[in-house]
């Protein structure tokens, strides 16, 4: 049984949403958010990467830094800009990207569930960037990131989302990425139990992004034991059918002494690779696109090595990191290796 329940959102006035949405605090160095919210002073930029108040260079992980993430959002609460909702509710919410369309729920999953494994994860954090999320989220008292996270598609809620969305907007943007984000509330009871009953009836809800967001709100719900609302964490749901993941890459520093014919030729043995002219954005199960030594290549695994092990063990995620980026370039742990780093979202 998988538990979402609608909660007091703290949101935009309808007016001032261009002005405070932003990007995702993990898709953008400091110094592009200090250069995007320059001149902006309701951008969230200043909640979510509070460095950019504070004089370049500083710490990102230093107590000032959470202390003034923590101003800056009590600011926008005491000026209006933000506010919360008298009622609990649920939020459906709409991303388009140019001919993608989805639509899902913004709900309080459960942490105990996310504990017990009825919320599924396929990643492992690193450790630095978990608790920089207990400590912004312990220092503003909110959770202002949502996991997003999936189930399998029902006739049900579908025929739920179709008549809500047809209801006026409470936000409708469209952002400088050419990303149009809608969402409405739903605060009528009944539909409330409607949704709420129809995902209790799901078995399981998996992970699509966000482990380090839930993984910190579980760890804040047991330092907690559940005290006041840490219970729940910020999630987005998405139907399976509608779900679209965006790349996140891994920038690897070096080569680990290795010639690039020999990475090369390692990846030959394990599928196929051809090289490419233009810039490779994978378009199936086991593909992925390789840059080195200036030139772009689309690698396909061999079915022989992609079937091989669990389920887990078979993610795209799972085959890169045992069968290159750990043998081949000695990443074992790519959550401490100072040696990679990752780019995501939409600037993948």
């Amino acid at each position: 049984m998988a538990t979402l329940k609608p909660f007091k959102a703290v949101r935009p006035k309808k007016e001032l949403a261009p002005d405070l949405c932003e990007l995702p605090y993990d898709v953008l160095s400091s110094a592009e958010a200090r250069e995007a919210a320059a001149g902006h002073p309701l951008s969230f930029f200043h909640v979510s990467k509070p460095e950019i108040d504070l004089p370049e260079g500083t710490d990102p992980y230093s107590d000032e830094v959470y202390a003034k993430g923590a101003e800056n959002f009590q600011k926008l609460l005491s000026e209006g800009a933000l506010y919360q909702d008298e009622t609990a509710c649920y939020y459906l919410y709409r991303q388009i990207m140019g001919d993608h369309s989805q639509t899902g729920i913004v709900a309080a999953a459960s942490c105990q569930e996310y504990l017990d494994e009825i919320i599924k994860k396929h990643e492992f954090t690193r450790p630095d960037k978990e608790n920089d999320r207990v400590r912004h989220i312990e220092s503003l008292n909110a959770q202002t990131g949502p996991v997003f996270l999936t189930y399998r598609s029902n006739d049900v809620l579908n025929r739920i989302f179709e008549e809500q969305s047809s209801k006026e907007a409470c936000v409708d943007i469209t952002a400088p990425d050419g990303v149009r984000h809608t969402a409405w509330t739903i605060c009528d009871e009944q539909v409330i139990h409607q949704i709420e009953s129809s995902f209790e009836a799901i078995s399981t809800l998996y992970i699509a992004d966000g482990h380090h967001r839930s993984a910190a709100a579980g760890r804040i719900y047991e330092s907690r034991k559940g005290a006041g609302s840490s219970g729940g964490f910020l999630t987005v749901v998405f139907p399976h059918d509608q779900m679209q993941i965006l790349a996140y890459n891994r920038a690897v520093k070096d080569l680990n002494g290795r010639r690039p014919e020999e990475i090369l030729s390692t990846l030959e043995g394990l599928g196929t690779l051809a090289e490419s002219d233009t810039p490779v954005d994978p378009e199936c199960k086991n593909e992925l696109g390789v840059y080195m030594g200036n030139r772009w290549y689309r690698f396909q695994f061999n079915k022989e090595v992609a079937d091989k092990g669990n389920a887990v063990e078979q993610l795209d995620v799972s085959l890169l990191q045992n069968h290159v980026l750990s043998p081949l370039l000695a990443i074992e742990d790519p959550r401490k290796s100072t040696r990679i780093s990752f780019v995501g979202g939409i600037r993948g």
